[in-house]
């Protein structure tokens, strides 16, 4: 056997992956000079690169182990594509249309687009629902939550079904991975499971692993953490404390625009059920108190609030992975969670299962 042959067996007995390069060139007219920050996984973290631009033109080249997303920030917004290591990749477009940039030259981006174009009818029909959010009556909302929530049913379901008819996709690793940013365990576990031995082995796969341990954490039926943090004034709130009632653990913060938004939901249905074993407990992930303690006030939130000020690194929010605001957590009088993320027609409807 040669020296090269010797290699390549050793290589696959050990799992050994050498990095291979990707070469990325832009031109994107009428970009501004400045920075763009590209965003990759190395050895298990998310390193970033900055490249200067000039003229609408760039390049950039990264070592990558396996295909995988790439991001790409810019100054007013936020881009992503797939690459792999031994790829030319161009990347076209206007600086008005940075969402519509065209990659060529990335086999893995080509399947993404065409499996963007499989959903386009499902797409199509989403547009006009969040158009009229927030704009009707209360029926006419939980109407359209309803068909919202259909269609995003429909689209886990036609994803669970390109995962199953490619388990050793990197594009189906990610569609995994793009789930378990704010999916709830057990939604994302039997997904990951239809991957192959294979994917879930990668860098990627080992990520979600240790997501998806995360996540357990908040899987229904889990106790809830007992944490201890202070309130608005300085005093420390147990969670123990409010054993025996039903409690809605709702994550959020002064500079959270939805999270604003959702507060007269959650106020009106505190009033509804709080003397019947019902409370909330604010979680805020602010780091400026003064902010926090404004937004309790404009808001007129009466229950309790907590924060350790150190934002998206909450200590409670953190041991959850969540990733997103506004988030919740339902949790029952015997401390165990019953329901999680639960908003607008979703938690009315769920407190009036509970207590009418």
């Amino acid at each position: 056997m040669n020296k090269i042959k010797l290699l390549a067996v050793m290589m696959t007995v050990s799992g050994a992956v050498m990095a291979q390069k990707a070469e990325i060139t832009g031109n994107i007219t009428g970009l501004e000079d400045g920075q763009i920050v590209f965003t990759r996984l190395v050895d298990g973290e998310y390193k970033q690169d900055s490249v200067e631009t000039a003229g609408g033109n760039f390049t950039w080249s990264a070592d990558l182990k396996t295909p995988q997303k790439i991001g790409m920030m810019f100054p007013s917004r936020y881009f992503s594509f797939f690459a792999a290591g031994n790829e030319q990749i161009k990347i076209a477009g206007t600086a008005d249309s940075l969402w519509a940039l065209k990659v060529s030259g990335s086999k893995l981006q080509d399947e993404a687009v065409a499996y963007e174009k499989n959903l386009q009818d499902l797409t199509d029909q989403e547009m006009p629902l969040y158009q009229k959010w927030g704009k009707g009556t209360e029926e006419e909302q939980r109407e359209l939550e309803e068909k919202i929530g259909e269609l995003r049913r429909q689209k886990r379901e036609r994803a669970r079904a390109y995962i199953v008819a490619h388990p050793n996709s990197y594009f189906s690793l990610d569609l995994v991975n793009e789930r378990a940013m704010m999916g709830a365990y057990e939604d994302i576990k039997p997904v990951f499971d239809l991957l192959s031995a294979e994917k879930r082995n990668t860098e990627v796969g080992q990520a979600l692993v240790k997501r998806l341990d995360v996540l357990k954490r908040s899987a229904i039926g889990e106790p809830m953490l007992n944490f201890t943090q202070n309130d608005q004034n300085g005093n420390p709130v147990i969670f123990e404390d409010f054993k025996g009632k039903y409690v809605l653990v709702d994550f959020w913060a002064s500079w959270c625009g939805p999270c604003r938004a959702e507060n007269p939901n959650v106020l009106k249905e505190y009033n509804l059920y709080k003397d019947k074993n019902f409370t909330v407990l604010g979680v805020s992930l602010d780091d400026n108190a003064d902010r926090w303690k404004k937004a309790i006030e404009e808001d007129k939130m009466p229950w309790t609030q907590v924060s350790d000020l150190k934002g998206f690194k909450n200590e409670v929010s953190t041991y959850y992975g969540i990733m997103g605001i506004p988030s919740t957590l339902l949790v029952d009088p015997s401390g165990k969670i019953i329901a999680k993320d639960l908003r607008g027609e979703m938690l009315a409807k769920k407190l009036d299962e509970l207590f009418n």
